[in-house]
């Protein structure tokens, strides 16, 4: 698990570093870091994710690579769902709700269509890959 770990400190400090922005396989992405609360921990995480903001409203996706299990982020805001959002230089609070039903499967075909790896992430799985709306909350 460290290996994800240190990939994920790598990609936060970059990300830190410059405004948001981060090279390598995200370049030219748009990326955010999801602050979650641990479900078991009650610790802060901070995990870097693509991102997909579609009809005024923002999105994540549980993806984990298409892996057959969901990441920890996700099981944290299921159990607590008020996060924090950075974005750029900027920082906000938002709530995180899973989308289900037909609104997820479209804007899910919507972020495969921008990014295929996505699409790829999907072909890889049993598992429906949650997406999660972030409303930010007002000051």
């Amino acid at each position: 698990m460290s290996d994800v770990n240190d990939w994920n400190a790598r990609i936060i400090e970059e990300f830190r570093a410059n405004a948001g922005r981060v090279g390598g396989q995200f370049e030219g992405a748009p990326m955010l870091l999801l602050h979650t609360t641990g479900a078991k921990t009650g610790a802060e995480r901070v995990n870097p994710m693509m991102y997909l903001d579609l009809d005024g409203h923002r999105y994540v996706f549980a993806s984990k690579a298409g892996a057959d299990t969901h990441p920890d982020w996700y099981l944290n805001l299921v159990a607590n769902p008020e996060v924090s959002v950075e974005v750029g230089a900027d920082t906000y609070r938002a709530t995180a709700t899973p989308v289900t039903g037909a609104d997820r499967d479209r804007i899910y075909a919507e972020q495969a269509r921008r990014y295929p790896g996505f699409a790829e992430y999907e072909a890889k799985t049993t598992r429906v890959i949650p997406v999660v709306e972030l409303e930010a909350i007002e000051a």
